[in-house]
């Protein structure tokens, strides 16, 4: 009996988190929970507080229409991290530019660091 390899094809894709509703893996929760939290919300307020339907309607909608565009501007077809890189670039405003304030101000030279400076 030979001991031949077997040769079979095989599928090389990338691996998917998979899709629900158009959203790539879990981001569909986000829009669900907003759905679920904003219904919750309008029933509490106009079928057991007696509030008219219109008021319910506008204070229940922003906890429907916040994790929806949250889901929809920074994790919709975005990479991993987006929405930290973009808020990072706000906050320091220097993403992956060069930063002159970070560099030391002569840097091939022999002595004390800028550290070292600080310390005493």
């Amino acid at each position: 009996m030979s001991a031949e390899l077997r040769i079979t094809d095989t599928n090389s894709v990338n691996d998917s988190k998979g899709r629900a509703l158009g959203l790539e893996g879990n981001d569909f929760l986000y829009v669900i929970g907003g759905f679920v939290a904003a219904f919750a919300c309008y029933l509490l307020l106009d079928v057991l507080l007696g509030a008219a339907t219109l008021p319910s309607i506008l204070l229940a909608l922003p906890i429907l229409v916040l994790p929806t565009a949250w889901v929809l501007l920074f994790r919709h077809n975005k990479p991993d991290g987006y929405a930290e890189d973009f808020f990072d670039q706000l906050v320091t405003g220097e993403g992956w530019s060069f930063a002159a304030r970070n560099q030391p101000a002569h840097p091939g030279r022999s002595g004390p660091s800028t550290h070292e400076n600080r310390r005493t």
